[in-house]
């Protein structure tokens, strides 16, 4: 048996609400494939900071560096500045480890009714691969003369080609295994110098992927045919800041926040990878037991993807695929009356049915 020790931080909001359910899924597909978890919980969250006046601490990443990866839930709340709950836990874990992928999947799955029309399950099928350790959230820049009429706020993008050639070949490696086409976000006709940098390192790493076919937009239509023809594309690579802006219109686009799972991914496997949904941490919901637990448990799926588990992460995925397309339970952002819990324990019994039908199927073989 295979044996994974995972970091858990619930964090803050709904945080606390989905991981559970990710985590009951997660134990059902290990009984299932032989996968066993221990799992730690690590206390950190918004609530840490107003008691203690840090989001971690101070050792935190080296807490963090020795586990096969981590699993986190929402980071960020009302009364903590979000700059502070970011840059106090989030955006060091994914630098001191160099999670430069953040890779989403945006996927219309049947059973769901998206806000746009004229498309049915399996016409949406992209992946945003987003810079994540650089671009425009580098920590540059300053203020001036606070809070006098001479304020003054100074904020740098940073874009290196190290940065861009590794996030860009990423992209193109990810292609190759899907549908051959990447597109890039840019906005070279108003960012002068990062945009323009970012365009001409795209155009010298599609020369070594010849195979793939490649297009680029600027942000604005980009977001535009993100919503009137999202069939265009499979995999599109940008900057963090699009990146980021790219995947909440996706998710949207194809039915809720509460579908949009992500991963923060060390490729070289020399840190901890961190898998988390991209919804946040919702807290006009939290605490009333109705959040989506849907991309926690797809994050896990990418989780155990990464930990090589392939087969495990293909039951992860085709079981929520099911439950979804069975239209029951549901929770409210998707139409539905159900709890939290409730899809998660469908879920998770869905994992277990699946796969000892199959087992029956193989028995049944041997015969």
């Amino acid at each position: 048996m295979k044996r994974y020790n995972i970091a858990v931080i619930e964090g803050d909001g709904i945080g606390r609400e989905v991981i559970p359910e990710g985590i009951r899924v997660l134990e059902a597909t290990g009984r299932c494939y032989d996968i066993s978890f221990s799992w730690q919980h690590f206390d950190w969250s918004c609530q840490t900071f107003l008691k203690t006046g840090r989001m971690m601490p101070q050792d935190g990443l080296d807490q963090l560096r020795s586990f096969d990866a981590i699993y986190l839930g929402a980071i960020g709340y009302p009364g903590v500045p979000d700059h502070i709950s970011l840059w106090g836990l989030l955006i060091p874990i994914r630098r001191a480890f160099q999670q430069y992928v953040n890779l989403r999947p945006v996927r219309l799955l049947e059973g769901i009714d998206p806000p746009i029309k004229n498309f049915g399950a399996g016409d949406i099928d992209l992946c945003i691969v987003r810079e994540n350790n650089e671009g425009e959230y580098s920590e540059a820049g300053g203020r001036l003369h606070r809070n006098t009429e001479f304020d003054l706020a100074i904020q740098e993008s940073v874009f290196t080609r190290r940065g861009c050639d590794r996030i860009m070949r990423y992209a193109f490696e990810l292609a190759q295994k899907r549908r051959n086409h990447v597109t890039s976000a840019t906005k070279s006709n108003g960012i002068v110098f990062t945009m323009p940098f970012w365009d001409e390192r795209f155009a010298a790493i599609a020369k070594d992927y010849p195979q793939v076919k490649t297009n680029q937009y600027h942000i604005d239509i980009l977001s535009a045919h993100f919503v009137r023809h999202p069939d265009w594309f499979d995999v599109v690579v940008a900057s963090n800041l699009f990146g980021d802006i790219l995947s909440d219109l996706g998710a949207a686009v194809v039915g809720s926040m509460g579908l949009a799972p992500a991963a923060n991914l060390n490729p070289t496997r020399e840190f901890p990878s961190m898998f988390e949904p991209v919804h946040g941490s919702a807290p006009d919901i939290a605490g009333k037991g109705i959040a989506n637990p849907v991309a926690q448990i797809w994050s896990g799926a990418m989780m155990l993807e990464h930990l090589g588990e392939i087969d495990a992460a293909k039951a992860v995925e085709g079981a929520l695929a099911s439950v979804l397309a069975r239209r029951d339970p549901r929770t409210p952002d998707i139409g539905g009356k159900a709890g939290t819990r409730d899809l998660g324990e469908a879920i998770a019994a869905e994992v277990l049915a699946t796969h000892s039908g199959m087992m029956a199927a193989k028995r049944c073989d041997l015969v």
